[in-house]
């Protein structure tokens, strides 16, 4: 048998050595050596260095965090003191120290056993809170938050609360503006209760409907005497219109509304165009009758003006005379 080419050889060592490292590959790495077995785990999170510190905060009760309430409710009259806690829950490895204030028109109602609270580490601290609802309170919903501040960061819990009496539902629609292809409104809360709005939307040209949106309901909740400005779109708006834009609002309670606007659609060069044509059509219109109106009269033309005699180019005739011979005064000689 005859030994192998050069060319094969390379080949032969080339092969060898793809196989080799694809065998590396598949075999397992090595397992990492332990450590000493007096190494703490919690000395090498603290050599990693540690994270800000977990905290929470949120209204207390509630054993797991899926059962906790999602916000301080409160009901009372007018006049009465209402309690309530606030849980603070540090998990991190190092004290926390939270500040506690009331923010909202709820929440300025709101007094803390304590405005500044120390929470240890992994551990739970429940503040008292007390709400007193203002003797003039109108009766109706009023919302508010709690805020817990660590100085880096800070967490809101809802304050709703319920007073007692009366409650009256009223809602207007105000300040409807077509502009282009959008429709803007605002709503308004007259009443004493929380509402949540729903908006119809009609709109009528010359010729028929061009929009009817059926009720539905908006995504906000109106707190009593809020204002909201919203905007309506409307993507396929005419061109060439005049239409009025109805906007009906309604919510639960009783509360409803009707409000609406007008507009005219014109194209911008075509009504350009147009009007330039109109105000020159009346330009020579006008001047025309104005000479007419000169030349009934009879009046003269004003300075400047030739008039058509004028105009024709003129021969004077003057009698021709024949010349004679020069006859010399004198006597005869």
């Amino acid at each position: 048998m005859s030994p192998p080419t050069p060319r094969l050889r390379r080949a032969l060592l080339v092969l060898t050595t793809a196989l080799a490292a694809l065998l590396c590959a598949l075999a397992p790495l090595p397992a990492a050596a332990d450590g000493p077995a007096d190494t703490d785990p919690a000395d090498t999170a603290r050599a990693a260095g540690d994270g800000p510190a977990d905290w929470t905060a949120r209204p207390a009760g509630g054993g797991a965090d899926r059962d906790a309430r999602p916000y301080v409710y409160l009901e009372g009259t007018p006049g009465t003191a209402l309690q309530d806690r606030l849980a603070v829950t540090n998990s991190g490895r190092a004290p926390l120290t939270v500040r506690l204030r009331g923010d909202g028109r709820a929440g300025a109602w709101i007094g803390f056993a304590a405005d500044t609270v120390t929470v240890p580490a992994r551990t739970r601290a429940e503040v008292p809170l007390a709400l007193t609802v203002p003797p003039d309170a109108v009766p109706g919903d009023a919302s508010g938050e709690v805020v817990a501040d660590d100085g880096d960061e800070e967490i809101r819990v809802p304050v709703r609360v319920r007073i007692g009496g009366p409650t009256l539902a009223a809602l207007t629609v105000e300040d409807v503006e077509i502009s282009g292809g959008t429709i803007r409104y605002a709503l308004v809360n007259r009443g004493n209760a929380t509402l949540e709005p729903r908006l119809a939307v009609r709109a009528d040209g010359m010729f028929g409907t061009l929009l009817d949106r059926p009720e539905r309901p908006l995504p906000l909740e109106l707190a009593p005497g809020r204002r909201v400005e919203r905007t309506e779109p409307w993507p396929d708006a005419p061109a060439l219109d005049a239409v009025t834009v109805r906007l009906r609002v309604t919510a639960p309670g009783g509360a409803r509304d009707e409000a609406e606007a007008s507009a005219t659609y014109l194209p911008v060069a075509p009504a350009v165009g147009g009007g330039l044509l109109v105000l020159g059509g009346l330009a020579l219109l006008g001047s025309g009758a104005y000479r007419r109106r000169r030349t009934r009269r009879g009046d003269p033309e004003p300075p400047g003006a030739e008039s058509a005699d004028d105009r024709q180019p003129t021969t004077e005739t003057r009698p021709l005379v024949k010349a004679g011979p020069l006859v010399k005064a004198g006597a005869e000689s």
